[in-house]
Formats: C-alpha cells, structure tokens, sequence
C-alpha cells in the first residue's frame, strides 16, 4: 500500500474506479471496484480521481466497461498497463486467458506491464510521451535500476533509439560488473532497422524484430492465436 501511495502522489490513478449509483441514500456513489487506489488516493492526498459509472454489479457488464476504456486511443503505455493488471486481478484472469479476451499478443501484455516496474521519474517520462515504451522496456534490464533515471534524462536529451538505449544499458551494465564491452564487425548497428522494426510494432500492436544477416535478413511478428493472427494479416492488408 505504501508504494501504491507513492505512485498515485507522483504519477496520479492510472486506471479508472468502478462506482454505481447508491440505493441507500447514504452517499451519491457506492465503490464497487477499486478500494486499493481509492484509499491510496485519500492517503496521497487527491481530491479527485478518474471513475467509470455503472448501474449494475455484473462481472460481465463490468468487465465490458473496463475493456472500453481499455480500447480508449488516448491511453498511454502506463494506463494500458494499469488497465491489464486490472483486468487480471480483479476478475481472475491470466495474461494467456486476457491475451484471447481482447485480441492482442500475450508478449504484448506481458512487456506493457513490465513497465509499471520503472521507477516513478521515469514512469512520468512515458506518460508524458517523451519516452516511448521500447525505451523503457530497454531500462528495465539494468542491474542497477537506480541509473534507470539518469539514462532517461539522457536517452530524451540525446534522441537515442531504442537499439541505441539497449547498448547503452549494455554498456552500464558491464562497467557494473567490471566485464568489458564485447564488440562485433558481424552485427553492425542499422538503425533504420530499428526504426521499422519499433514502427511495425506500434502498427501491429505486437512484437517485431528485424534481423540483417549476410545474405538476407528476417521479420518476426509475434501472434498469440490464430485470431491474433488474422488481425494482423487485416493490418498489413489494408495497408
């Protein structure tokens, strides 16, 4: 509860509380999901926070709301998360079982909700998009996740890629350990790759990784159905 406090005070609620209309005549609302970042709220402070108003308690009704919102083009990276974890904790489910619910690729979810692991500075960073979520992801592989801030501040002020971000976390992460930085003539850096790669996967929402070998190079489009994959594959054909 004490670290919900402090992200709510720095960063604000992320994802929405369900309320309904109060029968009692106690209150105008009654709290029905929610009671965790409710208290955190009173506890940092807030005199107001985000609520989906509902009639009813049914789970599926229920369930259908937060997907709503879930689907809400503006959301960044964070309320997307925010709003997965929610998904899985309050009505049970697991990232395989969501993944199917929503049409979207398990790794997806899974790498989204990583990035409520950063630390609050560099959480404000991606909701104020001036972060990407590919770097942040990079700064989730530090060893010393207290360097996840200073790097952020550079990664904005430098305009590094994401390919960049990881070898600078690669960099850090050996001068840690003492472990000199192998280096390579065999894979160069491309960063247009890394830019088409980052740019299919926004499109697609999914995984892509591109690779340039000798002779030819590879796409890899993570799907987690066949129903995801159909998705896809309308993506690419209409585009």
């Amino acid at each position: 509860m004490d670290e919900l406090v402090h992200s709510v005070r720095e960063i604000g609620v992320l994802q929405p509380v369900v309320v309904r209309p109060d029968t009692t005549g106690e209150a105008e609302y009654e709290l029905v999901m929610g009671e965790r970042r409710w208290r955190a709220s009173q506890a940092a402070g807030l005199d107001a926070i985000p609520a989906i108003i509902r009639d009813t308690t049914d789970d599926n009704l229920l369930r259908d709301a937060l997907l709503e919102n879930l689907h809400r083009s503006e959301l960044n990276p964070l309320e997307e998360a925010a709003a997965y974890q929610q998904l899985m904790a309050e009505f049970g489910c697991t990232q395989d079982e969501l993944s199917q619910r929503i049409g979207r690729s398990r790794p997806q979810i899974s790498n989204t909700i990583r990035l409520l692991k950063l630390a609050p500075e560099v959480q404000l960073k991606v909701a104020a998009g001036t972060l990407s979520a590919g770097h942040a992801r990079a700064l989730l592989g530090l060893k010393d996740p207290s360097m996840a801030a200073p790097l952020a501040d550079r990664i904005i002020r430098e305009g590094l890629s994401v390919r960049s971000t990881e070898e600078l976390v690669s960099q850090q992460d050996a001068l840690l350990t003492d472990e000199p930085k192998k280096t390579s003539r065999e894979n160069p850096r491309h960063e247009r790759l890394d830019y088409l790669a980052t740019s299919l996967s926004d499109r697609l929402d999914t995984n892509v990784k591109i690779t340039l070998g000798a002779r030819k190079g590879k796409v890899q489009i993570d799907f987690a159905s066949v129903e995801d994959l159909n998705r896809i594959m309308d993506i690419l054909g209409n585009g």
